[in-house]
């Protein structure tokens, strides 16, 4: 089998997005256009796969330099075929070259397995429209071989009414690809050396041409303005949606939910209304999570359940968990089985143990917390110097007082109590009451002060 090479057109202007950033650096499901379909080009195990950029400079680079390693400008932009020109220097005749489109994101990895299956002929993606209005025609003789493709604005009105169109992703000899190429010329009405040119020079020299059509209508759908792009979300919202209600997901209304990223679930799990989740997360079986709540990069294990309006941020909660609402588990938190974790909690850093409960307005950084401890409402650990921080360390069964200062570095000792209103510099013995307190003083006679009259 040949080696394949992988070059997505990246170079768009995008006029009609009206921004100054690159049309394929515009997100969907929460990351750029053009990164969708690297990471679908990559299932496909490329030899080379090459970005070519051109408006935005060097933005296009900067953000994908972590996920692909080849970029080359086109400089000025001189249509599709001097775009794919561009990446010719860096591919190897005796293989096969896929041309994708960084504003084309859905493209889906068993639709280009299709397009590969003859690796000695121009592979072309083509789709029946019913209004294809916009797109380049596929032009066949009497008995169904494609002869050329004509774009909408060089076509006469018999070829207009054609409803099978181009999609403009293809796959061919990049050997015979580079010869093609090479002869483009630019005698049309927009001035440019259209890729598609290539059609004709190919049945000219009597190499076969193939069409394939894409699984689904909407993998094909390009980005030219922020109403499609708008459009295109909600579609592939959709298609994530129902994909996990396939997989016996229960959620509330597949309309408002948002995955941006990959969601994997366990049995019987249920998502309310107007969730989010951001890069990798797993929710196991039977956990539920609540209205408005933001998960991202975290995993939650099985029974948990999660009341609205929580944010989990790269966070680990154990089994059978009660966390929120209101409640926010920033980076470094990890929380074992039956944590309880209460309204506007916010963990950062901290690692707590089975059967802890911290249930009101309390704030836990850079901590490690014990077994079976319970939190009062208003505790603090003063885990910030103003230059470093430092860790709070709390030991099994430990009983924190409401409104109680933690000053770090300090430890509370196992079956330690903390009396209510306590601020904590020293470590507090494991079994004893620790408390600091000053002393209550009642002032007999005093009046408040009143408004002086006017």
């Amino acid at each position: 089998m040949k080696s394949l090479n992988i070059v997505i057109l990246a170079a768009g202007k995008g006029t009609r997005m009206y921004s100054e950033k690159p049309k394929v650096l515009h997100t969907l499901a929460g990351r750029p256009l053009v990164q969708h379909v690297i990471e679908t080009a990559n299932t496909l195990s490329p030899g080379v796969s090459c970005v070519v950029y051109g408006h935005g400079g060097e933005q296009v680079p900067q953000t994908l330099a972590d996920i692909v390693t080849c970029f080359v400008m086109q400089e000025p932009q001189l249509g599709t075929g001097h775009a794919v020109q561009q990446a010719l220097p860096l591919l190897a005749d005796d293989s096969t070259t896929l041309v994708l489109y960084g504003d084309v994101p859905l493209i889906q990895a068993n639709t280009l397995h299709k397009l590969l299956m003859h690796p000695f002929a121009l592979n072309l993606l083509t789709l029946h429209m019913e209004h294809p209005t916009g797109y380049g025609r596929i032009v066949r003789e009497q008995g169904g071989k494609v002869t050329a493709i004509v774009e909408e604005k060089d076509a006469s009105a018999e070829l207009r009414a054609i409803k099978e169109v181009n999609t403009g992703i293809l796959a061919a000899p990049t050997g015979l690809l580079r010869q093609w190429l090479s002869a483009l010329k630019n005698d049309n009405a927009q001035g440019e050396y259209y890729l598609t040119d290539i059609v004709a020079m190919a049945v000219a020299q009597g190499v076969q041409v193939q069409t394939a059509h894409p699984t689904h209508d909407w993998e094909v759908l390009g980005v030219n303005s922020k109403q499609q792009l708008a459009e295109l979300e909600r579609l592939w919202q959709h298609v994530q949606a129902h994909h996990l209600l396939a997989q016996g997901v229960t959620l509330a209304d597949p309309a408002r939910v948002d995955i941006r990223g990959k969601l994997t679930c366990g049995r019987d799990v249920e998502i309310d209304i107007g969730c989010i989740f951001e890069g990798n997360v797993h929710l196991d079986h039977r956990v539920r999570v609540g209205a408005y709540s933001i998960i991202r990069e975290s995993k939650i294990e099985s029974g948990t359940h999660i009341a609205p309006f929580s944010l989990i941020d790269h966070a680990e909660v154990g089994n059978d968990c009660v966390i929120g609402p209101y409640a926010r588990l920033r980076p470094g938190t990890k929380l074992h089985n039956e944590v309880h974790v209460g309204n506007f909690v916010e963990i950062k850093n901290s690692e707590i143990a089975a059967q802890s409960k911290a249930n009101h307005l309390s704030y836990i950084g850079d901590s490690t917390v014990g077994s079976r401890v319970n939190i009062g409402a208003g505790t603090i650990t003063c885990n910030y110097d103003g230059v470093n921080k430092h860790r709070t360390v709390i030991g099994d069964d430990a009983f924190i007082g409401s409104d109680t200062q933690l000053v770090a570095p300090v430890t509370v000792g196992h079956g330690a109590t903390i009396g209510a209103g306590s601020t904590i510099t020293r470590d507090a013995p494991a079994g004893e009451l620790t408390l600091s307190r000053g002393k209550q003083t009642t002032i007999t006679g005093w009046q408040r002060p009143k408004k002086k009259p006017r």
